[in-house]
């Protein structure tokens, strides 16, 4: 068995990726590390992993931890992975991180949309930008993976084959997309919390959300980006717009550039989130608008399945060498 971390084990994407490695076949989670629930046990955190890990404890996070460990997931807030990268690096560990640190590109970049220095901007250039769609085979060959964004990849998967094609204005795209409260983190808070959020619809983060600039790196070009917080627990919705530079089909194109892929597919009718629930599968659809010469394309993901823990894991798969698919399924949970 291929030995695991988890870095920020005890947050909603660490619950995760530990309900998703119980069903890996070859991945087993040896070391769990999150400091505001060292000490307790697995189920005392999340209750529904339990039977699955009676006696895993949760640990506090010390860099010698990780001399008996064959790969590394962080779940991490922004700025916490370039505290432990050069050490993991050291180490020789496949390291596959879910935090925002190292999925730009240059560190002036990083400074702009997070408001700090980068603290190891040599480390960037070391890792792959994640969504497999997008990068096989980089991340194929790559010690390390900055797993994307969960709104960055609804969208880049609903608009990237477009921009390929030259469908597209790249600086004319907007994008208006919606997430479940899970994507928010497990810490309380009162913009969160159920009084706030049920039987509610809200914008937040206008015109300075940080996947803002994953998507302009991805797409090259320039955007707007609206986020949503939505009434449910989890997903991701996006409605992206963009000029068209002709009359097209873009669902055609979306088919064709998604035909061999696993946990991509692409419909005629409109996606739902809780199609997705649960999977690593991401739903899309798109249509030109002969009216106002504008394409629309929509993608609906899990934001804790496709949106980070699945996709890690699939990041994980191809790095090793195993099945892509390998403990992951394109199929929701349904009601």
């Amino acid at each position: 068995m291929i030995r695991t971390a988890i870095l920020g084990a005890s947050g909603y994407v660490g619950g995760e990726l530990l309900r998703l490695l119980a069903a890996h076949p070859q991945f087993a989670p040896a070391k769990l590390f999150g400091d505001s629930r060292a000490g307790q046990a697995v189920g005392a955190v999340h209750p529904h992993l339990a039977a699955a890990f009676p006696d895993l404890p949760i640990e506090k996070f010390e860099n010698s931890s990780l001399a008996d460990v064959d790969l590394v997931f962080a779940a991490l807030p922004h700025g916490h992975s370039q505290k432990h990268a050069a050490a993991i690096f050291d180490l020789g560990i496949p390291f596959v991180d879910l935090g925002a640190d190292f999925r730009l590109d240059d560190a002036a970049t990083y400074e702009r949309w997070y408001g700090h220095a980068h603290a190891a901007p040599e480390l960037l250039g070391n890792f792959v930008y994640g969504i497999p769609e997008l990068n096989r085979p980089a991340i194929r060959n790559a010690k390390a993976v900055a797993a994307a964004g969960c709104y960055a990849t609804a969208a880049i998967l609903a608009l990237k084959p477009l921009v390929e094609a030259g469908l597209i204005k790249p600086d004319s795209i907007i994008v208006d997309a919606a997430s479940g409260v899970s994507g928010a983190g497990r810490e309380l808070k009162e913009s969160t919390a159920f009084n706030t959020v049920d039987g509610s619809f809200a914008a937040y983060g206008l015109l300075i959300h940080r996947h803002t600039a994953e998507m302009e790196m991805a797409l090259g070009g320039t955007m707007l980006f609206t986020p949503h917080l939505a009434p449910m627990t989890r997903g991701i919705f996006a409605t992206c717009y963009a000029d068209a530079t002709a009359q097209s089909d873009p669902l055609d194109v979306l088919r064709a550039a998604y035909a061999d892929e696993p946990f991509v597919h692409v419909t005629a009718d409109p996606p739902a989130t809780k199609w997705l629930s649960g999977s690593n599968g991401a739903q899309l659809t798109a249509r030109y608008d002969a009216r106002t010469n504008r394409v629309l394309a929509l993608a609906a993901i899990d934001n804790l399945g496709k949106g980070a823990a699945g996709q890690m894991i699939q990041c994980a798969n191809l790095m090793l060498g195993l099945e892509e698919t390998a403990g992951l399924t394109s199929a929701g949970v349904y009601p």
